[in-house]
């Protein structure tokens, strides 16, 4: 039971630790959107899928280690840590320790994440804009002055109004 317990307390440090490298990635994915630096939020936004699988993986394993835990003490379903520490005192502190570090970077990652979903989307908006304005001036081909302003016709034609 111990080397299992021992096991659930490594797969939680490891993933205390992806999620700061992918608290890292982005930081800086969020920086790179400010700059508009496309291929830094490219590379980036690769590290941190590369990041989220292992992140999942970690994640599968952590649930394997809980249930043949759960099974070994015949608990119903899948325990929580706090149960889990609730019931090996020689490990809680040091398991309470790792699922508050670990709830404190997941916090880190989603308010992170939020504010890129923010920036991602005002761009988009400004992007969405431009390309009306773009589609608005091609739908309205015509003649443009040296300044850039459409030249209307004092008149229209006959076949101007039919069209």
């Amino acid at each position: 039971m111990s080397r299992q317990i021992s096991e659930l307390e490594g797969t939680l440090g490891q993933l205390i630790q992806e999620h700061v490298r992918l608290l890292a990635h982005a930081t800086a994915h969020g920086a790179a959107m400010q700059a508009f630096d496309l291929r830094k939020m490219d590379d980036i936004g690769r590290e941190q899928e590369s990041a989220r699988l292992r992140i999942t993986s970690l994640e599968q394993r952590r649930r394997v280690i809980v249930q043949q835990i759960a099974r070994a003490m015949n608990l119903p379903g899948e325990p929580t840590i706090a149960k889990l520490a609730a019931l090996n005192p020689e490990h809680a502190q040091s398991l309470l320790s790792l699922r508050a570090q670990l709830k404190d970077v997941v916090e880190q990652v989603a308010a992170r994440a939020k504010i890129s979903g923010k920036v991602a989307g005002a761009v988009l908006g400004h992007l969405n804009t431009v390309v009306r304005l773009l589609a608005g001036a091609v739908e309205r081909a015509g003649l443009y002055t040296k300044n850039g302003v459409p030249s209307v016709s004092s008149r229209i034609g006959g076949m101007e109004a039919v069209g």
